[in-house]
């Protein structure tokens, strides 16, 4: 009778744990659900037991591969993840450009601002149905703002100044031309874009070759002309793209040849890889293209060739001479054509170490009727540092002809920048001419020293600083050459962001410019 009622009473209780088995809780999905496992079975066995289908954003605790033991709890985390797209408005800039044929104060509209619109994609991440993240993943403009444009007046009230010959300028991305005076200052391009790595005058000064800002991935920028005498001619595109160390007019008439070097567009730094090419585009006189024709083929360019090579035309339009971080030679044309141009290195140049994303170049100029190059020579180290290191620079002249070198400025800085006057005949009969040159006020640390302008004769007699005064501030660290005027006696230059002319007589200078803006200039007859 015991032994019966014994088992009615054990088949009147629950189920009960049974040795080797655990009970765990899994919560899922707003449920909390009881267990049973056997001992050692680990979550991701229970939640497969369970029927428990997971997604690959969800959260397991503890882990999938933890053994449970008697009284666990295992959540699932549910996570979601959605995406959300917004329409955004791109709010226009506004832009103020100084223009000197303005009065001052006065303010015109040029072009309305209009605002852009972008659609920005978000990744939203939800868990357990509670927004826990919003992040953009992807943002496209639809419509690109249109900046609001106000030319503001900058006219100075400085007496005009007589220039003789044709003085072009770049400000703002956009071209003036000055003949006979200041006064009668005129715009070629306004369009903005003009980026200031080409800007050259026509032997003649009838016509202006720039550069003008490509915004694409595939090209840097463009080449094109425009005439100077006729007041209503639009720019012409000469085909060239791509071009940011060198081109220029042949300097023999009929002045319709131009050369060129062409980079190729880099995603890296400096954001171009230099071909270190040269090519010859022929146009008729109304600027049209002619013909075309490669001189010197795409090449490694020596050290540092990546960076590019420059290039300055001889005087008799016969040949060319070229600069680039480890030497400086000549390019002879072909006399006919199809031919190659031949190439002779004239002097090997310790390579700069920059230590950076550029490469020094050494600036150059002919002297008259081609018998002298002056040059910016790397100079020997000043202490213990490696030759690749030295921060001498020297002015030296070079014969191409006889290979005889001269130095005959000592430290004068890594952009000095040498430009000989036009020449004349002296009283005894002598052809003289001088040169001007930028002297660093810091010549061991020229990189960032202020310039001064310095003038000598050309056998480096009477040198003497022209310009700024004594107790003005030095002129920032120049990028091109200061141009002579037609006669040789004005010097003009870069100053404080300003257009300036120097007489070389009186040393006084005046300013042609107010807007703080201009980047690049020429002057020819």
């Amino acid at each position: 009778m015991l032994l019966l009622a014994a088992c009615i009473m054990a088949a009147c209780a629950g189920p009960q744990a049974t040795a080797g088995t655990i009970s765990v809780e899994l919560a899922v999905d707003g449920q909390v659900i009881d267990l049973q496992v056997g001992a050692g079975t680990s979550v991701r066995e229970a939640l497969d037991r369970a029927g428990v289908e997971l997604s690959e954003l969800d959260r397991i605790e503890p882990r999938s591969n933890t053994v449970l033991t008697d009284g666990t709890r295992v959540t699932v985390t549910r996570v979601v993840e959605t995406f959300e797209i917004e329409e955004v408005v791109i709010p226009f800039e506004r832009q103020t450009l100084r223009n000197e044929s303005l009065p001052e104060g006065e303010r015109r509209l040029l072009q309305p601002g209009r605002n852009g619109l972008e659609e920005i994609t978000y990744r939203i991440v939800t868990e357990a149905g509670i927004e826990a993240s919003r992040s953009p993943v992807k943002r496209s403009v639809i419509e690109a703002p249109q900046p609001e444009i106000v030319m503001v007046g900058a006219q100075a009230s400085y007496a005009p100044v007589a220039v003789e010959g044709t003085l072009a300028y770049l400000s703002a991305g956009n071209a003036w031309i000055l003949r006979g005076d200041t006064g009668g200052r005129r715009p070629l391009v306004v369009s903005g874009d003009l980026d200031g790595f080409v800007f050259r005058l026509s032997p003649d000064s009838r016509w202006l070759l720039f550069s003008r800002h490509e915004d694409s991935e595939a090209d840097i920028n463009s080449l094109w002309v425009v005439s100077t005498v006729d007041p209503d001619a639009e720019p012409r595109p000469i085909g060239v793209r791509n071009v940011v160390h060198f081109a220029d007019w042949a300097p023999t008439p009929p002045y319709t040849r131009i050369a060129y070097s062409t980079v190729e567009p880099s995603p890296a730094a400096p954001g171009w890889q230099a071909n270190n090419d040269l090519q010859l585009v022929t146009l008729a006189a109304s600027g049209r293209v002619l013909d075309r024709a490669i001189l010197l083929e795409s090449n490694a360019g020596g050290q540092y060739g990546w960076w590019g090579s420059s290039f300055v035309w001889s005087p008799d339009g016969f040949g060319l001479a070229y600069a680039r971080a480890d030497s400086i030679g000549l390019v002879t044309l072909p006399e006919d054509d199809g031919e190659p141009a031949r190439t002779e290195t004239l002097l090997e140049i310790t390579p700069l170490q920059t230590f950076g994303d550029w490469a020094w170049v050494p600036g150059l100029a002919w002297g008259h009727s081609g018998g002298t190059l002056y040059l910016i020579d790397h100079g020997q180290p000043v202490g213990l540092e490696n030759p690749s290191a030295s921060p001498a620079f020297d002015l030296v002249a070079l014969n191409p002809f006889a290979g005889f070198l001269q130095i005959i400025v000592e430290r004068t800085g890594m952009f000095a920048f040498p430009a000989a006057s036009p020449a004349e005949r002296n009283a005894a009969g002598e052809i003289v001419y001088l040169i001007a040159f930028m002297q660093a006020i810091s010549p061991l640390d020229s990189r960032d020293s202020s310039y001064q302008l310095m003038l000598m004769d050309r056998d480096a007699s009477n040198l003497r600083r022209l310009f700024p005064p004594a107790g003005d501030p030095g002129i920032e660290p120049p990028q091109q050459p200061p141009a002579w005027s037609p006669d040789g006696k004005q010097i003009a230059l870069l100053y404080r962001g300003d257009l300036w002319v120097v007489d070389v007589e009186s040393a006084l200078g005046q300013t042609l410019t107010a807007d703080g803006q201009t980047e690049a200039f020429d002057w020819k007859p």
